[in-house]
């Protein structure tokens, strides 16, 4: 298969997986999204389905991520070495990959690498290929 590569132009979420909230209901955890988070993985679920593959993968695959955030007075292009971390951007992707329909579940992931930037133009690269 050949790879599925897109760009999606937008200004990325800097909410993540990661602040997911927890609340007791009858003294049991349940965790939820905040808004924030809820909003992101909407924004991001609701890009990629533009993109998704009319077949899902569904072997071993590597996924590269660029995340590319737009300059300001304060950052010019180059590397972002500020929060949030690249695997908790990761994981609230992957996740909405898997319900945007890219495969049937995220562990077909065996391979990944991300990237953090500051970029005149903001979005998100991806490029996913399927591993003998």
């Amino acid at each position: 298969m050949n790879p599925i590569e897109f760009f999606m132009p937008m200004i990325p979420p800097t909410c993540t997986h990661q602040e997911k909230q927890v609340r007791g209901v009858n003294g049991k955890p349940v965790f939820y999204d905040p808004p924030a988070v809820k909003a992101a993985r909407q924004k991001l679920t609701a890009h990629l389905a533009q993109h998704r593959p009319d077949k899902p993968v569904d072997t071993a695959c590597r996924l590269l991520a660029k995340w590319y955030w737009p300059t300001d007075k304060h950052h010019s292009r180059g590397y972002r070495t500020t929060k949030p971390d690249t695997d908790n951007l990761q994981k609230l992707l992957k996740d909405c990959m898997t319900a945007a329909g890219f495969w049937k579940d995220d562990a077909l992931v065996v391979e990944e690498m991300a990237g953090k930037y500051w970029d005149n133009l903001p979005g998100i690269y991806i490029r996913i290929e399927e591993l003998p």
